[in-house]
């Protein structure tokens, strides 16, 4: 009886630890991407004045990674968290002309997370210098750390998504992101 009763105890400390450090790893995402984005944009509206057609869209996305159907992940920031963990945020769009669902395959082949249903848990980071792939966080039930149970997307509707990944070591500034169903894409992880 104490045996369960100490794995339980166990299981709810690190899901509690686990919520936490995602809740301090969002509030520094989303502390830190307000205080630059005003910069970005008052110099990206003086580059659309020279030329806006050669400068739409892409003044705040590291990668844009075409998909099936008309989808496309555009990744709008890789940032490495204190905790030792990288997480990759953007937003799935719909340019096709009819509403889309992201792709099964996206979830990745693994069975502990195949049972979780719809994730972008097939993502990976590839850090070509030391030939490394890193994969998707999972909880302690084996969930990955990405966005889930995503909605059918409108055509031209997005959706938000993020991607948690164990950090490459701190002089790996450079990775190669993968989704199933995206191409490929070299992205910059910010400190």
């Amino acid at each position: 009886m104490s045996i369960r009763f100490a794995t339980k105890a166990r299981r709810g400390m690190a899901a509690a630890g686990i919520a936490a450090g995602l809740a301090i790893g969002v509030a520094g995402c989303s502390g830190g991407g307000d205080d630059k984005k005003p910069e970005t944009s008052a110099s990206a509206t003086t580059e659309k004045e020279s030329d806006p057609s050669a400068q739409q869209g892409t003044d705040e996305s590291l990668a844009e990674l075409k998909g099936e159907g008309g989808l496309i992940l555009v990744v709008t920031s890789a940032a490495r968290d204190a905790g030792g963990f990288v997480t990759v945020s953007g937003e799935i769009k719909n340019d096709g002309a009819e509403g889309a669902r992201i792709p099964i395959q996206t979830r990745g082949n693994e069975t502990e997370i195949m049972k979780h249903g719809v994730s972008l848990g097939g993502a990976t980071l590839v850090d070509p210098a030391s030939k490394k792939r890193y994969y998707v966080l999972r909880d302690t039930d084996g969930r990955p750390l990405t966005t889930t149970g995503m909605p059918r997307i409108k055509p031209g509707a997005s959706i938000p998504v993020f991607m948690q990944f164990p950090a490459p070591p701190t002089e790996t500034a450079e990775v190669t992101f993968q989704l199933p169903t995206f191409a490929s894409a070299s992205i910059e992880i910010s400190a």
